[in-house]
């Protein structure tokens, strides 16, 4: 009797679940912070209201007066960064490195006394944020992460096409709520799947944008700025990206490749090969750094970071909920000149949808109604990954792994591997570690052979 043949159904049943194996515990954990860090504006003032939130008053004190507060109260500590109040009911913030310690240190921006301070990379959305996005283990997280997303794309790709309606819609569309058992979790998990496929999609491939892998490269292809537009000033080596960290975002993505100026005669002595610059020693004052910004309209929510060599500049930056107010400036510290204003105009098209992908990702586009839809992606991916683990446990033989089976007559092979070849190229961590998961799968298959083998010919 000839074998029946087996279509691209039964290569993609397999590879959605090598996906889903892999994938299932990063999707809860990706849900889980997602879902911290996105009621931040609201969780924030309610857990640290006291560090927060200060009556309005009427005259503020200097921004000078403020950072000599701090350094009078944290002698041995370095100055990093300075948040300006957001709204006249909010206090100033400074972030300080002291004894190997980075703190959030927290002002009555009208009294100039000091509220209290908070570990900067230990208070819940800081965690919640480092975990997100590279499991609180540095590159090896943030590669382990950006590979469970590319696989991610795998997963919903392959379940695409394992839900494809096949001439009925109970089961497709809407779940049989009246079976029960492995039909009704199967019911789940597929149809929640589809309904949130292209949300899960879109949220997949914002994330992606930040790894360091994948997005830099990304951001290297697609992100690019006129020369024209740092011509004119002496350019480090370093970065943008450099103030951004896995707990705290300073600058926008658009801005992350872009390099960083430099300041003053020392610039010139650097660019043309001078000695390593000293500490820096600005002349102008955070007073008037926050007087630029306030002239240039840059939007409330925006931060100032401290030069930390003779060459380095202060940067004003604001990564908005909008992204159309973006701003960042690179300021002299001597002389005060603005080296660098870059703003939404300036980012080219793929920049803008990045950013636009990033805001709606973090559910901060259009408020409370962003949030709510986030929220309901990330219910959506943990009942889909919940299901999928029931439906694996409750179909796999006894003492197996219950890996689908595969026939070797497949007449769609080639179709399979050109959408696995294209997602490989787009995702080359991803495609490297398909090259890993085929050769163990074809090591298990023909152990597996070999085991049936013996076992019928005793």
């Amino acid at each position: 009797m000839k074998q029946p043949k087996v279509n691209f159904y039964n290569l993609a049943w397999r590879w959605h679940f090598y996906a889903g194996l892999f994938v299932a515990p990063f999707m809860v954990m990706l849900a889980l912070t997602g879902v911290i860090y996105l009621f931040k504006p609201q969780l924030d003032p309610l857990m640290y209201g006291s560090l927060l939130n200060v009556p309005a008053g009427h005259h503020n004190v200097p921004a000078d007066e403020l950072l000599k507060r701090v350094k009078d109260a944290y002698p041995q500590a370095t100055i990093k960064q300075y948040l300006p109040p957001v709204n006249a009911e909010r206090s100033a913030q400074f972030v300080v490195l002291d004894a190997g310690n980075e703190l959030n240190v927290f002002l009555d921006p009208y009294h100039g006394d000091i509220l209290g301070e908070q570990d900067a990379k230990m208070n819940l959305q800081a965690v919640a944020r480092a975990i997100h996005g590279e499991l609180m283990i540095g590159t090896v997280g943030d590669r382990l992460v950006e590979l469970a997303a590319g696989w991610g794309i795998v997963l919903v790709v392959s379940g695409v096409f394992l839900w494809w309606p096949r001439g009925q819609a109970a089961g497709i569309l809407w779940p049989r709520l009246s079976s029960r058992g492995r039909v009704l979790w199967r019911d789940l998990h597929a149809v929640t799947g589809f309904w949130g496929a292209a949300f899960l999609l879109v949220m997949l491939l914002s994330g992606m944008t930040w790894t360091g892998f994948w997005g830099k490269q990304y951001a290297g292809v697609w992100n690019v700025f006129p020369d024209a537009m740092w011509n004119d000033m002496p350019k480090s080596d370093v970065e943008a990206r450099s103030l951004n960290s896995a707990t705290r975002q300073t600058v926008p993505w658009a801005m992350e490749n872009t390099p960083m100026p430099m300041s003053g005669d020392h610039a010139e002595h650097m660019a043309h090969g001078g000695a390593q610059a000293g500490p820096a020693a600005p002349t102008i004052s955070l007073q008037d750094v926050q007087d630029i910004a306030e002239q240039r309209k840059v939007e409330p929510g925006y931060s100032i970071t401290f030069p930390t060599t003779a060459t380095g500049v202060f940067t004003i930056a604001v990564f908005a909920d909008d992204p159309r107010n973006d701003a960042t400036l690179h300021v002299d510290q001597y002389t005060g000149d603005v080296l660098a204003d870059v703003r939404w105009e300036h980012y080219g098209n793929v920049a803008r949808a990045t950013e636009m992908g990033v805001m709606l990702h973090e559910g901060k586009m259009f408020g409370v109604f962003n949030q709510i839809i986030v929220l309901l992606i990330c219910l959506m991916i943990l009942l889909s990954a919940v299901s999928g683990v029931v439906i694996w446990w409750k179909r796999r033989p006894q003492g197996k792994l219950g890996v689908p089976p595969l026939r070797h007559d497949l007449p769609k092979w080639k179709t399979a591997m050109v959408i696995m070849f294209a997602l490989a190229v787009a995702f080359p961590l991803v495609g490297a570690s398909l090259v890993v998961v085929w050769l163990l799968d074809r090591l298990l298959s023909r152990f597996n052979r070999q085991t049936e083998s013996v076992s019928s010919s005793s």
